[in-house]
């Protein structure tokens, strides 16, 4: 609600600084999400060619690397204090002609409502306050997203109502940024099969245990695969679960800890296939047009998923319980039970890899 008052307090100097207003061309996208999400602004970022974007400190590695992006500010600056509010807000109020509005939180429709664009365009989702209202009515246009629509298609919507998220492709980093000293596990050649994965999720209820992990090696252990584990620092103690139960194997390579996040979607690009859960990695390989299995667990995969070369692997009931707007932390059925395996995933998994190979 203190967004409100803000907003309020700084509604006569908007008035105000509207006298001043002259055409910039400029698009500014707000989205201050994480990995996976800001993916899935990309191709709004590509269908408008060069814009400005309010995002996290997590994805500004990405961000210095995209020649679609001309300047970026961070939520996380803005939030420090109640001036450096009042700082980003007079920075924004008079700079662009249009403004979309992704990801419409209290502090993000705060921004965006204080601009002077003459478009502005807001995504109203199924979560929302009372008190946003007072935001909304400063928009030009809203266009309503549901649990079952493609977020694609709605942030795209934003710009045209008729575009589609095949009309213009992903990236993670345009163009792809080349590691000036790769791994060198990824350098050397290679007859096996190299398949990435996610030992772990952002949101750790979404993260595949390690007893599916090894099942799964287990069942593709006829091929010959080498396993490419990806992920931060903190994700180590993942791993060590997992090789507790498989043992040291040559055909498992850690690349925990050793790829800056600018290089990940060059190293995902070396990959046959990515496997994960829904985790910002898997929408960095669909970016980087790697075949990915997804085992989406609880997640609701009509409103966001990879959409290129991917099979979706789910639980028996495929009752979704978490949504990008209504993220939930903590599930009623365990992790084993939402990812797990069965002879016939197994063999779906076995049959999209050979229809993939070569």
């Amino acid at each position: 609600m203190n967004y409100v008052l803000i907003y309020l307090l700084l509604m006569p100097f908007r008035t105000v600084m509207r006298l001043f207003y002259r055409p910039t061309g400029r698009s500014l996208v707000i989205q201050t999400a994480k990995i996976g999400d800001f993916i899935n602004i990309t191709p709004m970022l590509r269908a408008l060619g060069k814009s400005d974007v309010l995002l996290s400190k997590a994805v500004e590695p990405l961000a210095r690397h995209d020649d679609t992006i001309a300047h970026y500010f961070l939520i996380e600056e803005a939030k420090r204090s109640f001036f450096s509010k009042i700082r980003l807000a007079f920075q924004l109020m008079n700079r662009y002609d249009n403004v979309y509005l992704v990801q419409p939180n209290s502090v993000n429709l705060f921004f965006a409502a204080l601009c002077n664009a003459p478009n502005k365009q807001f995504l109203r989702t199924y979560v929302r306050k009372s008190y946003h209202g007072v935001f909304y009515r400063s928009a030009s246009g809203i266009v309503d997203h549901s649990k079952l629509d493609l977020t694609l298609d709605s942030y795209l919507k934003l710009i045209n109502r008729q575009y589609r998220y095949s009309d213009f492709p992903k990236h993670a980093t345009s163009p792809l940024w080349q590691p000036p000293s790769p791994p060198a596990v990824l350098l050397a050649p290679s007859d096996t099969l190299k398949i990435g994965i996610s030992i772990s999720a952002g949101n750790r209820a979404k993260t595949i245990p390690a007893s599916v992990w090894k099942q799964l090696m287990d069942a593709l252990s006829d091929l010959p695969c080498t396993w490419y584990v990806f992920g931060p620092p903190a994700e180590q103690p993942w791993l060590d679960e997992l090789l507790a139960l498989t043992g040291p194997k040559e055909n498992i390579v850690s690349l925990i800890g050793a790829l800056k996040l600018e290089e990940v979607p060059w190293a995902i690009g070396q990959m046959d296939f990515y496997i994960s859960s829904d985790s910002g990695n898997a929408y960095i390989a669909d970016a980087q047009a790697v075949p990915i299995i997804m085992l989406y667990g609880p997640c609701e995969v009509r409103e966001q998923r990879p959409v290129n070369n991917v099979l979706f692997i789910g639980p028996e009931n495929g009752a979704a319980s978490t949504f990008v707007f209504a993220t939930r932390f903590r599930f009623d059925q365990p992790a084993e039970e939402l990812f797990g395996l069965d002879l016939e995933k197994i063999n779906r998994i076995k049959a999209f890899i050979h229809n993939n190979l070569g």
